[in-house]
C-alpha cells in the first residue's frame, strides 16, 4: 500500500513538472473563474443583509423612539390595528432585541455607528405588510399620518429603496453568473487538454504497465490526483482573493455616510469562511471530473 502511495505521488509530481506552463495556465483559470464565483455568491449575500428588513411582505416601517412605555406604544399600535383589513394585511412588532439585530446587519460595514446603538437609544420598529390592493400613494398617506403620532421616529417606505436594490442585485446576479461559468467551463477543458497531453506524453509507459497488468484505475489515479490539485489550488487562491477583496471592501464602506444605506453591502458574519470551502470543494470536483472524464477518454493511446 505505502509503495502504491508513493508511485503516485511521484508520477502526480512529475506530471506536474513536465506540463507546468498548461498546469499554471489550468490552475490560474481555475482561480480566477473560481473567485468571480465567490464574490458572486458574497455579494449576493451582501443584498440579502440589506433587504433582511423588508422581508415577508414588509413595506413601511414605523421607527419608534427608545425608551418608549406600552401606554405611550399602544397609541401606535392602534392606529395600525385601526387600518387592518382596510390598507394593512398584518403588523408586527420588533422590540430592543429584534432592532438591535437589525442594526448588526444594516451598520455591518460601518462598526463605529453600530457601536453607539444600545438597548437604551436604539428605536424600535413597526413592520407593516400592506394589502396587495394597497397603492404606494395610499402607503405615503399613511405615513404622513403615522409621522403625526406622538414618539414616532420616522417612517420608511419599501417602495423608496427595492425597486433600485432588485435592480442592482438583478444585473450583479446575471452578469457575474454568466461569467464565472463560462470561465468555469474553460477551466475544465484545460484540466481536460492538460491531462490529454500528459497522457500522450507518455503512452509508451501506459502501454508497458497494461501489458504487465495494471489495471485501468491503476493508471488512472495519477492523471485524476493531477487535476484534483489543480482544482484545490485554483480554489485556495480563490479564496485568498475573495478575503482580500471583501476586506478591502468593508474597509472602504465604513467611509460611506451613515444615511447611503450601502453598509449592509458586506459580508462579516462568517459567511465568507462558508465559501471559501465552497470554492475550494468545487475546484477539486471540477478538477477531478476533468481530468478523470479524459483519462478515461484517452486512456487507451
Amino acid at each position: 500500500m505505502i509503495s502504491r502511495i508513493g508511485y503516485l505521488l511521484r508520477e502526480t509530481g512529475a506530471s506536474l513538472q513536465r506540463n507546468i506552463t498548461l498546469t499554471v495556465a489550468a490552475i490560474i483559470t481555475a482561480a480566477v473563474s473560481l473567485l468571480i464565483f465567490g464574490l458572486t455568491l458574497v455579494i449576493q449575500h451582501g443584498f440579502d443583509n440589506l433587504l433582511a428588513q423588508w422581508e415577508g411582505g414588509v413595506e413601511m416601517i414605523v421607527y419608534v423612539n427608545a425608551g418608549v412605555d406600552d401606554a405611550q406604544r399602544g397609541v401606535i399600535e392602534t392606529a395600525l390595528t385601526q387600518q387592518e383589513g382596510i390598507t394593512i394585511d398584518s403588523w408586527r412588532y420588533c422590540d430592543v432585541t429584534c432592532s438591535l439585530g437589525d442594526a448588526d446587519r444594516l451598520f455591518a460595514g460601518d462598526p463605529q455607528t453600530r457601536a453607539l446603538l444600545d438597548a437604551t437609544n436604539i428605536p424600535t420598529q413597526f413592520k407593516v405588510v400592506p394589502l396587495d390592493a394597497t397603492e404606494v400613494d395610499i402607503l405615503s398617506g399613511l405615513r404622513d399620518r403615522y409621522l403625526e403620532l406622538p414618539n414616532v421616529n420616522s417612517v420608511q417606505l419599501a417602495e423608496e429603496q427595492l425597486d433600485l436594490i432588485s435592480r442592482l442585485q438583478g444585473f450583479v446576479s446575471t452578469y457575474t453568473t454568466g461569467l464565472w461559468v463560462a470561465l468555469m467551463a474553460a477551466a475544465s477543458l484545460l484540466i481536460w487538454n492538460t491531462i490529454r497531453t500528459a497522457m500522450f506524453a507518455r503512452r509508451r509507459e501506459i502501454e508497458v504497465m497494461k501489458l504487465v497488468g495494471a489495471t485501468d484505475w491503476f493508471i488512472r489515479l495519477p492523471f485524476m490526483l493531477e487535476g484534483l490539485i489543480h482544482g484545490v489550488a485554483g480554489g485556495a487562491i480563490a479564496s485568498g482573493a475573495m478575503w482580500f477583496i471583501n476586506d478591502r471592501w468593508t474597509a472602504g464602506v465604513a467611509e460611506f455616510p451613515v444615511n447611503s444605506g450601502m453598509t449592509a453591502l458586506v459580508v462579516v458574519d462568517g459567511y465568507e469562511w462558508r465559501v471559501a470551502a465552497i470554492l475550494v470543494a468545487f475546484g477539486a470536483l471540477v478538477g477531478t471530473v476533468g481530468s478523470g472524464t479524459a483519462a478515461s477518454r484517452f486512456l487507451d493511446v
